[in-house]
């Protein structure tokens, strides 16, 4: 009973001890932004750009999603899948070590963004080209190359307002991208082998049953099209609302600490995405380290690819601006492509996705591996930039 009871303390006192520490960062940063910003203006910001990641980012991922759903269902249902996993296995089980049906992930992804890439995971005809320790490392594969064409296409095109031809450099930072997807990827591989095994399949007896089943119906071409693209497209609305709680809030809380100017005198007005430019500030300190390994012109460039960790959105529309101030170069964006494309605001959408996949024990790992694989495409772009130009 002594013994029964000395536990039960401990276990008390840790509560207790948890939720003090807890309780002082949690108030200390909360009080350290109102003081800077204005405890109205703070909640107001807060409420303001969650709302507008709702609108704005959210809900367009869901569409997304939904349209992809419907597209990967149809993939599937009509073996274009199959065809895919037959060509580019020799090209991806080298690189990634993953089947050559990833590569179909990697170009949902590529077109639109992160969560792309659910809709196909969740496909059982995509799945079943998999092993289980495989399928956690989509969340690292997807993420690399998530908003890939949007942050390639706003690059480009804003360098052509500017008469600046940044297509060279947007090249070498997609090149960089591959690089650091083939780290996450890899890294996050050797950690789940190690947990589940090499032969473990990815298809549970459900997954099986449930293909089983709807093998077992004979359909008109038609009627396999309009039923493969609903059921699809019936995924995509169930991973859109499932990311929509982590996004908004991990999202918003970063953008608060990335956005704004921390040593300025800036002027809140409780609008949506200001802030208080903290991270970016932090970075500054250790510029030292930085500016070898990306080689930025000025200690400004970090604050995209640490804003890129909240919203790749928001990171590359500090870049023409950065241009144009003389503090970002053609350089530059060739590591801002790079890094913008393969953290692509994974702060945000790697909990809501790993949770998706049901691996979320293994959250913790994936963004320790994404962490390097994006850096690795940083340094590998500035790199490729300098061997090349």
């Amino acid at each position: 009973m002594r013994v029964g009871n000395h536990t039960k303390s401990q276990k008390k006192a840790g509560k207790y001890i948890e939720a003090v520490i807890f309780s002082i960062i949690f108030f200390g940063l909360f009080i350290f932004v109102a003081l800077r910003m204005g405890p109205l203006n703070m909640l107001n910001t807060l409420f303001n750009t969650a709302y507008a990641i709702l609108i704005d980012t959210c809900l367009y991922i869901m569409a997304l999603a939904i349209v992809l759903g419907a597209l990967a269902g149809l993939l599937a249902e009509f073996g274009v899948i199959d065809l895919f996993n037959l060509i580019l296995a020799p090209l991806m089980r080298p690189l990634y070590g993953l089947p050559g049906a990833a590569s179909v992930g990697i170009m949902t992804t590529y077109f639109s963004d992160n969560a792309a890439i659910l809709t196909l995971a969740d496909n059982t005809k995509f799945k079943r080209f998999f092993k289980k320790y495989q399928m956690p490392a989509l969340t690292n594969v997807g993420t690399a190359f998530g908003m890939g064409l949007m942050v390639s296409a706003y690059m480009a095109t804003h360098g052509a307002q500017m008469n600046i031809n940044l297509f060279p450099a947007v090249l070498i930072g997609n090149l960089g991208a591959v690089i650091g997807s083939i780290v996450s990827t890899r890294l996050m591989l050797i950690s789940t082998k190690r947990i589940y095994g090499s032969q473990t399949e990815a298809l549970t007896d459900d997954d099986v049953e449930r293909e089983q089943e709807e093998n077992n119906y004979e359909h008109s071409i038609g009627l396999r099209i309009l039923n493969s693209a609903i059921d699809g497209g019936r995924s995509g609305v169930d991973v859109g609302v499932g990311i929509i709680a982590p996004v908004v809030l991990i999202c918003s809380v970063v953008l608060i600490l990335s956005n704004g100017s921390f040593e300025g005198k800036s002027v809140f007005t409780g609008a949506a995405y200001e802030g208080i430019g903290l991270i970016p500030w932090l970075a500054e300190k250790i510029d030292f380290i930085l500016q070898p390994l990306f080689g930025f012109a000025s200690p400004a460039g970090i604050s995209v690819p640490v804003t890129a960790l909240g919203s790749a959105g928001a990171a590359i529309a500090l870049v023409p601006q950065l241009m144009q101030a003389g503090t970002a170069s053609v350089h530059d964006v060739a590591v801002f492509t790079a890094m913008c494309m393969c953290w692509s605001g994974y702060l945000s959408t790697h909990v809501s996705m790993m949770k998706e996949l049901g691996y979320v024990e293994l959250t913790g790992k994936a963004v320790l591996f994404h962490t390097i694989g994006g850096i690795c495409a940083g340094v590998s772009a500035n790199i490729l930039f300098n061997l090349f130009f």
